[in-house]
């Protein structure tokens, strides 16, 4: 969509499933700063607030749907499947089924790099739409797109329910070995979107990397990593 008009807007409005009333939230939903700093777009903000906004939603009405749908569940395989469920990754492939992708408003320079098809930048995108509905619309409206883009993938997901560095640290310590070491190996992005990358080590073990919107989550994906690579975890089981 480049100069965005009503009829692709329109039609990108049916996909989310919300109309907006100040369409203008969802332009600059879509805009990335390259399209800003690249003169591709009026001068308007880009979408890094409203996906700040977006993300906090996104858990707090994820937290609601998981407690609702698994009331035996204890507060440890809550956060695993919550973990799971807003991770970027997940924000991208709702992106990629609502087409947002060919939505987004990029600076040359990045859409020549296929920009449009970055996991990263999909997945923010996501985000900020949902933080631009919220405002828009509501805390209601932002659960019925929620829920109609995260119900399905709540229900069917396959990861460990474990928490992944409580057991790597009990699979390190029944082999005698010390408690894992985790170094943060690099951290990038902007301040209110930090991403961390961490490595772990455990004694006689090749280490393992992984990255997360947090030091808490990269070292859990870290750990993930690591005892799946060492068959401790195996794809489709869930860690219990």
């Amino acid at each position: 969509m480049k100069a965005g008009g009503d009829a692709a807007i329109a039609a990108l409005e049916s996909r989310i499933g919300y109309h907006f009333l100040n369409r203008e939230l969802l332009l600059t939903a879509l805009t990335h700063a390259s399209a800003i700093s690249e003169g591709g777009a009026p001068a308007r903000a880009n979408y890094q607030r409203l996906e700040f906004l977006g993300d906090r939603v996104l858990g707090l009405v994820i937290a609601e749907m998981l407690f609702e749908a698994f009331p035996r569940a204890q507060e440890g395989e809550l956060s695993q499947r919550l973990t799971g469920l807003v991770r970027n990754e997940s924000c991208a492939d709702v992106a990629l089924a609502l087409d947002l992708g060919k939505a987004i408003r990029l600076g040359g320079g990045e859409a020549q790099s296929g920009g449009r098809n970055k996991a990263a930048i999909l997945g923010d995108v996501c985000e900020a739409v949902l933080g631009a509905i919220h405002i828009d619309g509501g805390l209601e409206a932002a659960r019925k797109f929620v829920a109609a883009n995260w119900q399905a993938r709540m229900l069917n997901w396959r990861g460990p329910l474990r928490d992944a560095k409580t057991t790597l640290q009990e699979w390190a310590q029944a082999r005698g070995r010390p408690t894992p070491n985790y170094t943060i190996f690099d951290q990038r992005g902007p301040d209110h979107a930090p991403i961390f990358e961490i490595e772990v080590s455990v004694d006689n073990v090749s280490p393992a990397r992984a990255e997360g919107r947090s030091r808490r989550e990269a070292e859990q994906e870290a750990a993930s990593v690591m005892l799946y690579r060492e068959g401790v975890w195996r794809p489709n089981d869930n860690g219990s």
